[in-house]
């Protein structure tokens, strides 16, 4: 699937044909994929990294154009019971004189800024942008990862279902996911200072390339602070689900004891035996019923001396 664009007041304004200053092609078909490697001479290897989610962030500069690979978050979600994953995709970004293609395996919004500017926006500055929107879209999903990681604190203190560490598990993984990606996007902004000259920064895009990798600085340590306060805390969340169930079957053991012992009495007095009070008195029901009574306060007052 294509998409045309073009930058109109820093900002992205979709357009019906060609021209257009931004092709976004979106898991592209064998046509589209002969396109880019016949007329934009794009290389084989890297236009397959663009769609391979696992690939690192890196940047190679060919004769015609500059191509760098850049990691986006995305979420997804999972079974019948709307659990949400969060993984991570790379996308291509190829770099011309006139033009940009981006090249990713699945939809995402695109996006260079949300407020209109009243300057021209060269085609570096765009890419540039498109990171830094990358980076708040990481911290976005941080801060929701955090806020299912306390509900489903609340939740495991409540309830011993597996399906609360499960979710938990699946964001420790997410998180894994988000530091791997957020560093190797840092290598990929690193790489793009050192070769600032070489791909044509002016003084200002320098100075905003500084001000994206010292925010992506910032994402990254957040994000494995989150990493780590998860995956530290795991143990002791299923020795709270562990507590909780013993918990649960003791009270179950004390009630099935306490309706045990009144039952012994009452079949004792049952048995088809001769007994010290006579069955056809009208006060042997009381007694029998005032000694189950007692046994059961009996058991009770065991129960709180001996702190079960």
């Amino acid at each position: 699937m294509l998409g045309l664009y073009d930058i109109e007041n820093g900002l992205l304004v979709e357009k019906a044909g060609e021209p257009a200053l931004l092709r976004v092609y979106v898991a592209p078909s064998e046509a589209e994929r002969r396109r880019l490697l016949e007329e934009d001479f794009l290389d084989e290897h890297t236009l397959a990294s663009s769609l391979d989610p696992d690939e690192l962030s890196r940047l190679e500069f060919e004769p015609a154009h500059v191509a760098m690979i850049f990691k986006r978050p995305r979420n997804q979600t999972l079974g019948g019971e709307a659990r949400l994953e969060f993984t991570v995709t790379s996308v291509g970004v190829f770099i011309f004189q006139d033009k940009l293609i981006l090249v990713q395996p699945q939809e995402l919004p695109v996006s260079i800024g949300i407020k209109p500017i009243n300057r021209p926006m060269s085609l570096r500055e765009a890419v540039l942008r498109m990171l830094y929107r990358t980076i708040i879209h990481f911290l976005d999903h941080l801060k929701a990862i955090n806020m299912m990681v306390d509900a489903i604190e609340k939740e495991i203190n409540r309830s011993s279902e597996n399906r609360h560490l499960l979710s938990l598990f699946t964001l420790e993984k997410s998180l894994v996911f988000y530091v791997n990606a957020i560093n190797s996007n840092g290598a990929l902004l690193q790489k793009m200072r050192n070769n600032a000259g070489k791909m044509g920064f002016s003084p200002e895009e320098i100075e905003l390339l500084d001000d994206i990798g010292i925010e992506n600085e910032q994402c990254a340590r957040q994000a494995q602070i989150y990493s780590n306060i998860l995956a530290g805390m795991m143990d002791a969340r299923v020795s709270i689900v562990s507590n909780n169930l013993n918990v649960l079957m003791k009270n179950l053991t004390m009630i099935t004891i306490c309706l045990q012992v009144p039952t012994m009495v009452v079949s004792i007095f049952s048995m088809n035996v001769r007994l010290p009070v006579p069955n056809d008195n009208g006060w042997a029901f009381w007694l029998v019923m005032t000694l189950s009574a007692l046994s059961v306060a009996g058991f009770m007052c065991l129960w709180r001396w001996r702190k079960w």
